[in-house]
């Protein structure tokens, strides 16, 4: 099978699509698409043998059944740029080949990341990772923003500092701060791609990391429209129940109670939710 073209995607190539206050993400490659996914599952039929319906059903079943090597055969090469906060979350999906500025080679330029002020929130009180949703005054939300661009300004002027008296960069960088803007060469196959859109792109992954995996399933879904379809709708927006959860929808449907309690009563609750 000849190489896959995809129009949607040919038109991301070399496109930044913007993140945050200085960041992106840009769809430098990509190898396959839909077409692969279903020639690699058909590997007896040639190229042409079925109607995009058929394809999209096949790509639907592989996808509700969680038959998932075909999706491996479908690859993006993404140039990313973002806090390094945001990379060493990132970094715990695995499954990728990556190639990130060194500090040790480069001179790291002067750029931070500011969250907004509507992004300044309150520590949470039942989630240790998590923001409240609790109102923040406005003084406290600025006084934050200011204190961020003292410390980040007062960091950079150090390293400049130890750059310009030729200290090794290598040691020159490590007072930097984790708002530091980072870039990376990232690349996956579309199984490990989508596994890392669910966890990253849910309401409870942190709001900054969230904005990045919405612009990479909108690049996921160029390359590869009829699985991102069938991804969004079965895993995305899809639950998964345990035993427990299926046992307790059955006493529901029959009228009785609901057995669970607590944590799990709450948990329950939130895969009932409509996705927001």
């Amino acid at each position: 099978m000849a190489r896959c073209i995809v129009p949607e995607a040919e038109a991301y190539l070399d496109q930044e699509i913007k993140v945050l206050d200085h960041g992106f993400v840009r769809l430098v490659d990509y190898m396959g698409g839909d077409n692969r996914i279903v020639q690699t599952a058909r590997v007896s039929y040639g190229e042409g043998t079925k109607t995009v319906r058929e394809d999209a059903g096949l790509i639907d079943y592989l996808m509700r059944h969680q038959h998932t090597s075909p999706f491996e055969h479908v690859i993006l090469e993404l140039h990313c740029k973002m806090p390094i906060f945001v990379a060493r979350q990132w970094i715990r999906h695995r499954t990728a080949r990556l190639n990130e500025i060194s500090g040790r080679y480069s001179v790291m330029e002067s750029e931070f990341y500011v969250p907004k002020l509507d992004q300044v929130s309150y520590q949470s009180t039942d989630n240790k990772q998590g923001r409240s949703s609790d109102e923040v005054p406005v003084e406290l939300r600025q006084k934050v923003i200011d204190l961020l661009r003292q410390e980040q300004g007062s960091a950079y002027a150090s390293y400049q500092e130890l750059i310009n008296d030729g200290v090794a960069r290598e040691l020159a960088r490590i007072n930097l701060p984790l708002s530091l803007y980072t870039q990376w060469y990232w690349q996956m196959d579309l199984h490990n791609l989508f596994h890392f859109i669910k966890l990253r792109a849910d309401n409870h992954a942190q709001w900054e990391i969230r904005q990045y995996a919405e612009a990479i399933g909108t690049l996921a879904e160029a390359v590869a429209p009829l699985a991102y379809a069938s991804f969004k709708r079965h895993v995305l927006e899809g639950k998964r129940f345990s035993a427990d959860e299926l046992a307790a929808l059955r006493e529901l449907m029959n009228g009785k109670p609901n057995p669970l309690s607590g944590r799990r009563l709450k948990e329950f609750e939130e895969k009932l939710a409509p996705n927001e």
